[in-house]
């Protein structure tokens, strides 16, 4: 995989595949990226597994902090690694060493370790580094343009309603 350039249909496959998405490195700070990732993809129908030992017992947003990503409760379809690119190496192989290894390993924005997504794709785990899933999921449905980002996303399907706002999504036309 060119981990430079990644196909919309990559991409897309995996938000519409996945559901249940552990992040690594969340935080309770509401000024923190992952704080604001974390509640935006929890809003758009993920179950969220914030993954945090320093907030483990606790919550972030409602949602239980788990201490790693082996305490967590269920299968897991895809890791988000809110790390720099050293510990990256880390939380992929932690997650590689579950019963059930992730479908999916996403690196977030500056996050690139190109040895540890060999190793994950070596055992069948699809990878996305220095990408961000809300931007992504934003861009495929249109709520990117809403802010004044030209998504080049064109649809007369009408958006759903949601908590106080409208919201596209990714689903099947």
């Amino acid at each position: 995989m060119n981990h430079d350039s990644y196909p919309d249909a990559y991409v897309l496959d995996i938000l519409r595949s996945v559901k249940t998405i552990a992040m690594v490195g969340a935080s309770a700070n509401p000024a923190r990226p992952s704080f604001l990732v974390l509640n935006y993809l929890a809003g758009r129908g993920y179950t969220m597994l914030p993954v945090n030992p320093g907030l483990a017992g606790g919550a972030i947003g409602g949602i239980p902090v788990w201490a790693s990503l082996a305490a967590a409760p269920q299968p897991i379809d895809m890791v988000d690694v809110f790390r720099n690119s050293e510990a990256a190496g880390a939380v992929v192989d932690e997650a590689l060493a579950l019963e059930t290894p992730p479908r999916v390993i996403w690196m977030q924005l500056g996050v690139r370790n190109d040895e540890a997504a060999a190793r994950a794709e070596a055992r069948g785990v699809k990878v996305v580094m220095n990408r961000c899933p809300k931007i992504e999921f934003g861009r495929f449905s249109g709520e990117i343009s809403w802010s004044g980002v030209n998504s080049r996303v064109i649809s007369s399907r009408r958006p759903i309603a949601g908590s106080g706002f409208q919201r596209l999504t990714i689903g099947p036309k």
